[in-house]
């Protein structure tokens, strides 16, 4: 394969999909670069959805070399972005299918997955990478069918028609699971704030030490003193 260099693919981010592929089945193979820098966190979120973070690597790989192989059946009838994530789609779905982790019916496990466990300045940038780690394991939990369609809809903003045609169902079924992925994201989330409140504004060991020295030291002062005692005659002790 030649190299980025040799053919100017380093400034082709201007070039649109189509005229990419065009020039890679012209000869110009290393573009098909572009094509994988353009595409990789598409391709591995939606092999995300459907299998784990190493093998969806591994998807992604297939997916790129299967879709090399086969440019010549990119018609242009759907986007070149939602044929190559159909392919990275079907190859993740195949893979979990083979190992008997994909059902396509997930009407049975709403309730389950509802009540199954899930996981600018310092601080904010601090309370933001809790919130996204909040997301994905409610994500991670989701029900496969459902976490597919809320990965490819909500995350890679694809439309309704490009989600369906990438796992080959009806629209309908597409709104569908999109509802119900946002219900049990939303409960799964509901439990993670609890949660966390119970731990909001905690009074710490430490902080109850200091608190209460300073009350007892307060009530301390506060306290009357003793009366002076007289010096001068013992009781019964003189004549008057």
């Amino acid at each position: 394969m030649e190299t980025l260099a040799a053919t100017g693919a380093g400034r082709a981010p201007e070039l649109t999909d189509e005229e990419v592929v065009r020039r890679v089945r012209a000869g110009e193979t290393a573009l098909f670069e572009v094509i994988m820098r353009r595409y990789n966190r598409r391709l591995y979120r939606a092999a995300r959805a459907i299998v784990g973070p190493d093998e969806a690597e591994d998807v992604m790989q297939e997916t790129y070399v299967r879709a090399y192989a086969h440019l010549d059946q990119f018609a242009g009838h759907a986007r070149f972005a939602t044929w190559l994530t159909r392919i990275a789609v079907h190859e993740a779905l195949g893979r979990a299918r083979r190992a008997g982790r994909f059902t396509d019916d997930a009407d049975g496990t709403i309730e389950d997955a509802l009540n199954a466990s899930p996981g600018s300045s310092p601080e904010r940038r601090t309370a933001t990478r809790q919130l996204v780690g909040f997301l994905e394991t409610a994500i991670e939990a989701l029900p496969t069918p459902y976490r597919a369609v809320f990965v490819l809809r909500a995350v890679e903003e694809l439309s309704t028609s490009e989600t369906a045609a990438c796992l080959s169902i009806p629209e309908e079924t597409v709104k569908t699971r999109l509802y119900r992925a946002r219900r049990l994201l939303q409960a799964a989330l509901a439990r993670q704030v609890d949660g966390a409140v119970r731990e909001a504004f905690d009074f710490g060991l430490a902080r109850c030490d200091r608190v209460v020295a300073r009350v007892l030291a307060r009530l301390i002062a506060l306290e009357p003193k003793p009366p002076a005692t007289c010096r001068g005659r013992r009781d019964g002790g003189g004549q008057t």
